[in-house]
């Protein structure tokens, strides 16, 4: 073979290639840095205990009960509501003149309140009283040539003619008389017209009109008012609370209830039921009850919203005046190693709490140590519920 006859340039070194290649200690590195980073991610998850299931748990608020509860038959919702109570207007139209209350003032029944303009009425008034001291003044005229010409008669110094048109007259006055009385009746009616008064006892709950607008009967325009003011008598609130259908056998006239208004939460209002309206609203399934109030001071306003506690018996005096307590369920207690504890939630997990009870209230038990107010509880807690289970809230 011609080893003149060869390429020789086919035998150099790639040097190119070699350079290309992978370093393999970079690529332990970086395997080993991913692994360190997976493990530590793993056992922060696990810390955290991501990876735990959740148990579905019922729970309950610890909240303040009275002692008189123990007795309660069933608890409703309501609105405290003026049983009298009115917008009054004027039958008249006209601008109001004189505003004289506003909001809060108290009035007594026939208080004039408001007034509209009555220059007219008022002229009108006049000029009906003056025509009734003119016919009034006519029927002495009329009664004496009457009574003259009856004695001529009787002395046939004039005809009968004549007394007849002597008697006519007398009595046209008569009637003319009454036909004034009546005008001045319609024109005091016309004036009292413009005199908004109050229909009874009560206190002003708003105002509906100023003075110079026009107010009228019916306001059938958008420039005019309808009412002036509302007025309710406070002393006939009641709470009209919405008890379910279901629940309405358990209800029954003159029966103790507990009112307590969400304003004050601390304040407790005894009452009974004064009327169960003999009627169901077919969308909510519910039947109107009214709860008349036994004792009520003047924070008690309309409109306010209340819960009714209807109770079995009368409740005690003295455990009306007590303080409330601090309860939860009596299914959320339970005792482990001789100890009686519950489980509270905070952050989705709960913890094994130990507590101190006391007096019992029905289905509810006294915590004297160990929770406070508002403090999330489990009912009904199983046997494998331990302190830092992750727990999921059961909806509603």
């Amino acid at each position: 073979m011609d080893t003149r006859s060869a390429d020789l340039s086919t035998l150099r070194i790639d040097r190119e290639r070699k350079e290309h290649q992978p370093d393999r200690k970079l690529l332990w590195r970086i395997i080993v840095s991913l692994t360190v980073i997976a493990l530590l991610g793993g056992w922060y998850l696990v810390s955290r205990g991501l990876f735990e299931t959740s148990t579905e748990v019922d729970v309950a608020l610890a909240s303040f009960t009275y002692p008189s509860q123990a007795n309660a038959v069933l608890t409703a919702s309501g609105y405290v509501v003026a049983q009298q109570k009115a917008s009054v207007a004027s039958k008249g139209t006209g601008r109001l003149e004189f505003l004289g209350v506003e909001e809060g003032d108290r009035v007594k029944e026939g208080e004039v309140i408001a007034r509209l303009e009555d220059a007219d009425v008022v002229a009108s008034l006049a000029k009906a009283k003056a025509d009734l001291e003119v016919v009034i003044a006519d029927s002495l005229d009329a009664a004496q040539s009457l009574e003259r010409q009856e004695r001529l008669h009787k002395s046939k110094l004039t005809s009968e003619a004549e007394l007849v048109a002597a008697e006519a007259r007398y009595r046209r006055v008569v009637a003319s008389i009454k036909s004034a009385h009546a005008a001045v009746a319609a024109a005091q009616v016309a004036v009292e017209y413009t005199r908004i008064r109050a229909p009874f006892d009560g206190t002003v709950l708003a105002k509906h009109a100023d003075v110079g607008e026009v107010v009228a009967p019916f306001a059938s325009s958008a420039s005019s008012r309808g009412a002036v003011v509302t007025v309710a008598d406070m002393s006939s609130m009641e709470v009209e609370a919405d008890v379910s259908e279901s629940n309405i056998t358990r209800v029954k006239i003159g029966q103790p209830c507990e009112i307590m208004l969400d304003a004050y939460p601390d304040k407790r209002y005894q009452g009974y039921v004064h009327k169960i309206v003999p009627t169901a609203d077919r969308a909510k399934a519910t039947v109107l009850t009214k709860v008349r109030f036994k004792d009520r001071d003047e924070r008690v306003l309309p409109e306010m919203s209340a819960k009714v506690t209807f109770l079995a018996d009368q409740p005690d005096p003295a455990s009306s005046r007590s303080s409330p307590t601090l309860t939860i369920p009596l299914s959320s207690v339970v005792t482990r190693d001789g100890r009686e504890a519950v489980y509270s939630i905070h952050n989705e997990t709960v913890t094994e709490t130990t507590v101190k009870t006391g007096e019992r209230f029905a289905d509810r038990i006294e915590i004297k140590e160990g929770l406070a107010q508002g403090d999330k509880v489990v009912l009904r807690p199983g046997p494998g519920l331990t302190s830092g289970s992750r727990v999921k809230i059961k909806s509603d």
